[in-house]
């Protein structure tokens, strides 16, 4: 199995996520959890998947120089993609309702992107899902802001929270990727990456 051919390697994953985290426990991957302040910005001219490949890279910068031989640094960035604009996390509660009033009523985009460093190469990947939402009451959106309080997340939800159980209609694609991490992916690349190393 991937554990096992990856017990001389340092698995980094550079993300404060808990849900993150909490996939790479269930793909039974040992790793190391290792934080750096960074500004999430990018510039202006990027576009859909453009943005969460630029800043999962952004976020590998501060490490590079730190790397060692058998280290395997893991950075990743979701956004959410809906009418030409990239909707990240929300700046307040009233940033929340707007970005969920958004996507009310119609589909959009959830676009995880995963960066993987290691002294001698990088290699970034993504993956897209489509999310429907039916059209949520101004009283559902205001019920799940104050209960769950979505400002960690991109476009202002979390899927696998009460929102999503009673406001998703459809989905194509990786569920877990909206989650934020597209984990069939994250397995497929950590294989090819150990049997090329």
């Amino acid at each position: 199995m991937l554990s096992e051919k990856l017990k001389n390697h340092t698995i980094i994953l550079a993300s404060g996520s808990p849900r993150r985290q909490q996939f790479f426990k269930e793909l039974g991957l040992d790793f190391e959890i290792r934080l750096k302040p960074i500004k999430e910005e990018f510039p202006s001219r990027l576009k859909h998947f453009e943005i969460s490949d630029y800043l999962a890279q952004l976020k590998a910068l501060p490490f590079k120089d730190e790397l060692k031989h058998k280290d395997i640094l893991i950075t990743s960035d979701t956004i959410v993609w809906h009418n030409n604009k990239a909707l990240g996390k929300p700046l307040d509660e009233l940033d929340a309702f707007a970005m969920l009033k958004s996507l009310s009523n119609a589909t959009h985009e959830v676009i995880t992107s995963v960066c993987f460093t290691t002294t001698k190469f990088e290699k970034t990947l993504n993956d897209i899902t489509k999310v429907t939402f039916k059209e949520l009451t101004d009283q559902e959106i205001n019920h799940y802001i104050k209960i769950f309080n979505p400002l960690d997340k991109a476009g202002a939800y979390g899927i696998q929270e009460w929102i999503g159980q009673i406001g998703v209609t459809n989905i194509q694609g990786s569920y877990f990727n909206v989650m934020g991490m597209p984990t069939h992916l994250v397995y497929k690349s950590l294989t090819d990456i150990v049997n090329d190393l």
